[in-house]
């Protein structure tokens, strides 16, 4: 006979993955802890609660609805952290609008999400003006003066800090279906229009407990925690800042916005709030670093995690030498975006430089929950002997089901059953992750496929190198070689000697193919990124194509 409950089982409550319970927790359990804006504001938890309350009432007071896109384009700060509660919580769609995309791709993703309502810094009023007539279905707007007095538009229904002093923070928010979507955004790909994912709050709940089980396991590299002071530094528009203010928030920890990245400001912020715990771009990590040695800030303690793109082994030197504590993650627009962090090193990996920088600049070890493959062009499964390269291949619970919009891209996104990145890697027997390079970038020669990732970084460590790129151009011969293109450290003049020096000591070694040996280089003033600070490959080879 099948196990049956008791009747009075039947008035157990079903509880709901849903983003509202994240909120419960740090309001039972840390109501007095603050959340900074700069030097603007400073409120307790409880004071957060009232005021996601009063963004719910004034957006339904403009028609705000169940299952409606609403976007935001704002700095990092305390009214985007009350966004990324309320907008869900009231069962709509949270649009978080990538900022520093050209105008057309902004408007492009505001008619792909199908955005009714924006909330609007009053940096981006010109973006509006220059689209709201491409979004037909747009119904209100509200701007934000951020702390400075200003007319407010015409086409706008208020500014945010003042319909807010009307608002009722006492909005009867209501359980929802976990599987509703509660977010959206668009990828940044360097190929043809952005794409747009979603996650549901189911999906977004169960990433931040992976996030809190891997950052909570033993002897984990640059890990938050109970009694941290989280400042982000990858934007809040950039796939959830990478998911952690969810976390922060449900752990109750005082939590600082710096709003647009001024680099002194933060450095003052790290020293006026304490701030123990952030997570960045390489490109970020290397302007902290400078700022601090203009202003003599101490960074000893400070733990960071680097994503986005491979750490390079000289950066990451140079941060644990000022007393950083570095880490490193993996993951996607597409994937949330946890899938790996930097795992446990061993007692002998943290007794050799060399060897703790290589395990610190490794993709990591898979979050928990997370299933990950290699496979070859067939889809056959290759060995994890950190030696055999192939795609990465994914599976957990809140991986983007598909594409907005986009049924030809999503099936190709998921086909077989597995996510497919379209990044190169290779597992080890111990689980580690490390990426190679992207399938668009690795270069082909000579029968032979070299990392972009691995050349780059060898490149970068060459005498006059202060950063480097690394790309495929045709050849004749060929079909494909590699041209570094570096930016020359200030008074020096590069050789193609000089350049090569590290790339012969790794071919020496075994550790790069010979074929990796360049033949020329480009010098330029800066290298192309990407709107997440990501080098524009794809730009790169137009330049240089020729």
């Amino acid at each position: 006979m099948p196990l049956r409950y008791a009747d009075a089982a039947t008035e157990a409550y079903a509880f709901p993955l849903t983003i509202r319970h994240l909120l419960k927790t740090a309001l039972a359990t840390a109501s007095a802890e603050r959340i900074v804006y700069r030097d603007q504001a400073s409120y307790s938890y409880g004071d957060f609660v009232g005021r996601v309350g009063r963004l719910a009432s004034m957006l339904q007071s403009i028609g705000a609805d169940q299952g409606m896109t609403v976007a935001v384009m704002d700095w990092d700060s305390h009214r985007y952290l009350e966004a990324y509660f309320a907008i869900p919580m009231m069962g709509a769609v949270l649009q978080t609008v990538n900022v520093r995309m050209p105008v057309p791709q902004i408007a492009f993703t505001l008619q792909k999400a199908q955005a009714e309502i924006l909330l609007v810094h009053r940096d981006f009023f010109p973006i509006v003006e220059a689209v709201r007539s491409e979004l037909p279905g747009l119904k209100a707007v509200i701007a934000i003066a951020d702390g400075v007095a200003i007319d407010t538009p015409a086409w706008a229904v208020g500014e945010y800090e003042a319909m807010s002093s009307l608002a009722s923070p006492d909005y009867p928010f209501e359980d929802l279906d976990e599987n509703a979507i509660a977010t959206t955004f668009f990828t940044t790909g360097t190929t043809g229009d952005p794409k747009g994912v979603c996650f549901t709050h189911r999906q977004l709940v169960l990433h931040t407990l992976a996030l809190a089980g891997q950052f909570g396991a033993a002897r984990v590299t640059a890990a938050i925690g109970m009694g941290d002071v989280y400042m982000p530094l990858t934007p809040m528009f950039h796939v959830h800042a990478w998911g952690v203010p969810y976390l922060a928030t449900m752990l109750g920890l005082k939590q600082v916005y710096p709003g647009r990245y001024e680099p002194a400001l933060l450095c003052r912020l790290r020293v006026e709030h304490g701030v123990t715990y952030s997570h960045c771009v390489s490109t970020i990590l290397e302007m902290l670093l400078q700022a601090a040695e203009a202003t003599r800030t101490d960074l000893a303690g400070w733990k960071i995690t680097v994503g986005a793109a491979a750490l390079p082994r000289q950066l990451c030197a140079k941060a644990r030498a000022l007393g950083m504590e570095i880490g490193t993650g993996y993951g996607m627009s597409e994937t949330g975006p946890l899938i790996a962090r930097t795992g446990p090193l061993s007692p002998e990996e943290w007794d050799d430089e060399e060897a703790t920088l290589t395990a610190l600049t490794l993709a990591g070890m898979p979050a928990p929950l997370v299933e990950m493959m290699i496979v070859d062009e067939e889809m056959k499964p290759l060995p994890h002997d950190g030696e055999a390269r192939g795609e990465l291949m994914l599976r957990a619970p809140w991986l983007t089901p598909g594409y907005v919009d986009s049924d030809g891209a999503s099936a190709e996104l998921w086909r077989g059953g597995w996510l497919h990145t379209q990044d190169i890697a290779s597992i080890d027997s111990q689980g580690r992750l490390r990426i190679r390079d992207r399938l668009k970038d690795v270069i082909k020669t000579g029968g032979e496929w070299i990392d972009s990732i691995l050349l780059e970084e060898l490149v970068a460590t060459a005498e006059g190198v202060a950063d480097a790129a690394v790309i495929a151009v045709p050849d004749e011969r060929w079909n494909e070689r590699p041209l570094a293109v570096i930016i020359a450290t200030p008074g020096a003049v590069p050789t193609l000697e000089a350049i090569n020096a590290p790339v012969l000591r790794a071919i020496t070694r075994g550790q790069i193919t010979k074929y990796a040996k360049l033949g020329r280089f480009e010098i330029v003033a800066e290298l192309p990124r990407t709107s997440v600070g990501k080098i524009d490959k794809k730009r790169l080879r137009a330049m240089f194509a020729a």
